[in-house]
């Protein structure tokens, strides 16, 4: 009965559509052509069957191909996968507006998704994977109604008619973004210096730059090869990272890069290679995205760089909150193409932030000491030097009202015979109550890491377990060091267990005059089960069928 309904419901979806077939992209490209077509029959059009009705991102036709290799015994050497890839993704993927939205997917972000629109579509489309999955796929009409129909069958269960009415919508095969993307696709022109920030949870912030150069041997080639200089604000040290990208639609970067050192055993060394996905601005002047590690990808940079410019340009403050009637704070400036000569009026705090003097200056930093007046205004202010401004760099504040541990809720995993322990880092960051005077609401203003020398330097650290005794040790599930970094027991419990990461101010008191506390909740988890003849695997914050046990 419940199938009878949803193929009701979906055939007034269709009927209220064009019956004319929707009109596909046609594939030029002779190798794809060769490859593809014998299954994926032509029309006269020069249409393939299924891939001229598809768009998507490069990991997602990575993973059609893959599936197409291991499944229908398609024969390709290496340098042709990398072909197919990077024309598909070039001239049957997404406009730079559609691939953003759902960048965390390909970042291997764990992102609270709002976006789904029922239980019902839930259950279907985010018991596996990310719904941004979905929603980087592209597709005809009738191509959903036939995806639909082949995912109900080869994963068992019932056609869901809401969850492809709702894709048939929400991601169609044409849009106004992508055919004005296709008509002005340009090369990707990249090459030269390139400022860059960064920021790693319990490491702080970094910046530096990057030396792009074209790694092909043609002009239209979009392979480059990458040197990188990372410098932390914390402590001043560096760190020299070489990798290799690709750049498909001349926008999205795909690559790898690793440290100049060998990465030692720590697991979060800053020398180990990493995968970078980056999300480059239309007007090739600008990039964001996340470089990312570990059997979890739960260790990365979040990476943001903009191109090198003949002016002055302030990248960042080091620090990220000023105390109302505070005096001689000293701030550096930090960016690229500072002048010789800096005086306190060309920097700018915003209202009741006065800069008493500069007390050094080089082409790359500033370093000023300001007053903030007992009346300043409370909130983010943009910090300006020139002409170059850094919105939202600082803010003001008189009190923190309460501290967060964030994530403020994770997963860890024990370690077993093949698959390495996975980590978790966590920071207290400290806010203001907001202009509505009231804590935990919309209007509240981040003040970021406690401490004046970096992140968690303010913090005491512990663990407690759900369920034991007070007092007990949590030592049997892990440890949690000085810096806020949980690593797993390593004798691998077979069970999860519930924890409280405990987060207790040093220094910050609240209201009744007690140290301030946040918390986490964290589960330290299996990294695999069996269930019902299926080995599950977790990937990110979900388990994942791996297959039936042998």
């Amino acid at each position: 009965m419940r199938a009878l309904v949803s193929c009701i419901v979906f055939a007034g979806v269709v009927l209220g559509q064009p019956s004319v077939r929707e009109e596909g992209i046609p594939v030029t490209d002779p190798l794809v052509i060769a490859k593809c077509g014998t299954c994926h029959t032509p029309d006269e059009h020069g249409n393939l069957q299924r891939i001229s009705w598809e768009r998507t991102t490069p990991e997602g036709w990575q993973d059609a191909l893959k599936r197409m290799i291991v499944v229908n015994g398609v024969s390709l050497s290496a340098p042709e996968a990398r072909s197919i890839v990077k024309y598909l993704s070039t001239y049957h993927g997404l406009a730079p507006e559609e691939a953003k939205p759902v960048l965390y997917d390909a970042e291997r972000l764990i992102h609270e998704e709002t976006n789904v629109p029922s239980e019902n579509v839930r259950r279907t489309c985010t018991k596996c994977h990310t719904f941004a999955r979905a929603l980087s796929w592209r597709r005809s009409i009738e191509d959903w109604q036939q995806f639909g129909d082949l995912h109900a069958a080869r994963f068992h269960f019932p056609p869901n008619a809401e969850a492809v009415a709702f894709l048939s919508k929400a991601a169609p095969l044409h849009t106004p973004e992508w055919d004005a993307w296709i008509a002005s696709t340009r090369n990707p022109n990249l090459a030269g210096r390139w400022l860059l920030t960064a920021s790693i949870p319990g490491r702080g912030k970094f910046y530096g730059e990057m030396q792009v150069q074209p790694a092909g041997s043609t002009k239209d080639d979009a392979e480059f090869n990458t040197s990188v200089l990372l410098t932390s604000v914390n402590d001043g040290s560096g760190i020299l990272r070489a990798g290799r990208g690709v750049v498909y639609g001349a926008y999205a970067w795909r690559g790898r890069s690793k440290g100049g050192q060998s990465a030692g055993p720590s697991p979060d060394d800053l020398n180990n290679e990493a995968r970078e996905v980056l999300w480059i601005a239309p007007d090739q002047s600008s990039a964001e995205g996340r470089w990312f590690w570990g059997q979890y990808q739960e260790f990365g940079f979040d990476v943001k760089m903009r191109r090198a410019s003949s002016g002055p340009t302030l990248l960042l403050v080091d620090r990220s909150s000023l105390k109302i009637g505070s005096q001689a704070n000293r701030v550096r400036l930090i960016g690229d193409g500072f002048p010789v000569q800096v005086s306190p009026a060309d920097l700018d705090f915003g209202p009741g932030v006065t800069v008493r003097r500069i007390v050094s200056n080089t082409p790359r930093e500033v370093v000023a000491e300001v007053d903030v007046a007992p009346d300043a205004r409370l909130g983010k202010h943009d910090v300006a030097l020139f002409r170059s401004e850094a919105p939202g760099a600082i803010a003001i504040y008189d009190r923190v009202d309460y501290i967060k541990v964030v994530p403020d809720s994770a997963l860890a995993a024990f370690g077993d015979q093949t698959r390495v322990r996975g980590y978790q880092q966590f920071e207290t960051i400290g806010y203001q109550r907001g202009a509505d005077g009231k804590p935990h609401t919309a209007d509240d203003v981040e003040l970021g890491p406690l401490g004046p020398l970096g992140p968690n330097d303010d913090v005491a650290w512990s663990l407690e377990v759900f369920y034991s005794a007070p007092g007990s040790s949590a030592d049997f599930v892990g440890k949690v060091s000085s810096t806020g970094f949980f690593t797993p027991a390593v004798d691998g419990a077979k069970a999860n267990f519930d924890v409280w990461v405990i987060a207790t101010a040093k220094t910050e008191k609240g209201a009744n005059g007690k140290p301030l506390v946040g918390k986490s909740y964290l589960v330290v988890t299996v990294p695999s089960y069996t269930l019902n003849g299926h080995r599950y695997v977790r990937d990110l914050d979900r388990w994942v069928d791996d297959g039936a046990v042998q």
